[in-house]
């Protein structure tokens, strides 16, 4: 499913919109016969981990209604190269007009959910969950946040809305982690996630009220140190420079949770195509 609160019909009308301007495809209305219909395959071209298929859908839906598509596999599939997704047949003009966009989404959302995948698999076994974060491209968040749920992280927040955060330049501007952490309880906020980059930092932070303590840019060893000091009172969460042939090691110390801005700030666009052919 996808994220709750998204505009599929108003995310596909503003993409194709920018595709298309105001004048439309000029070069399929001129090389493509209006009544000609083609069939065609999407499929993967590497290993992938699947997401953004039915937003892919939607876009030929809505350039032709009357599109039969038939989907092979489900977002959160892992599957080989060579692997088809969908098969289409349609008004030739409007397939090869949504196809830019189609790609462009699903690439996108399964290269984020392929990445996700190989961190979640690096710290199978650990007891850590890993996190996604708000490092995302601006509109796009609700759906990069699916993308990394479809490889198997669970969300943070989705917003500055759902929970505080108290990081190093509020905790400076507010005279420090306990006066910050106060403020914040006393405007009834219940989820309060307090940034530490010191181990004594973590009993003021705790004190003050913090219900999930985020540990910044700690290695392993440090980490471990500040769990054994938390004590199971509040979830931990490794944050800060995590790689994927890091985060092992740091899921190892026993956090709760390991964060990692990569998963939407740095994956490479899956590669798959669409490929047609005459019906």
């Amino acid at each position: 499913m996808l994220p709750e609160g998204f505009d599929i019909q108003g995310f596909v009308a503003a993409t194709l919109a920018e595709d298309v301007g105001e004048i439309g495809d000029i070069t399929s209305q001129a090389v493509i016969p209006a009544e000609a219909r083609f069939t065609g395959v999407m499929d993967s071209r590497e290993a992938i981990t699947v997401a953004g298929l039915e937003i892919a859908e939607a876009f030929f839906r809505a350039l032709d209604p009357a599109v039969a598509i038939e989907r092979l596999v489900e977002d959160g599939a892992r599957v080989a190269a060579g692997t088809e997704l969908l098969r289409l047949s349609g008004a030739a003009r409007s397939m090869l007009t949504a196809e830019r966009s189609a790609l462009n989404t699903v690439q996108h959302l399964s290269g984020i959910a392929t990445l996700t995948a190989s961190y979640v698999d690096a710290i199978a076994g650990t007891g850590a969950t890993l996190l996604d974060t708000r490092k995302t491209i601006p509109g796009l968040r609700r759906l990069e946040k699916y993308a990394t749920r479809m490889g198997g992280a669970r969300n943070h927040r989705l917003g500055l809305w759902d929970a505080a955060m108290i990081k190093d330049n509020h905790v400076a501007v507010a005279g420090g982690v306990a006066p910050a952490v106060a403020r914040a309880v006393a405007a009834g906020i219940a989820r309060i996630i307090v940034e530490v980059d010191r181990l004594d930092q973590i009993e003021p932070a705790l004190t003050a009220g913090a219900t999930h303590l985020l540990l910044d840019n700690m290695g392993p060893a440090m980490l471990a140190e500040a769990v054994a000091l938390v004590g199971g009172r509040v979830p931990t969460e490794a944050s800060g420079g995590v790689r994927l042939d890091t985060i092992r090691a740091i899921a190892a110390s026993g956090v709760t949770y390991v964060s990692v801005g990569r998963l939407t700030q740095s994956a490479p666009a899956a590669d798959i195509g669409l490929d047609f052919a005459s019906a």
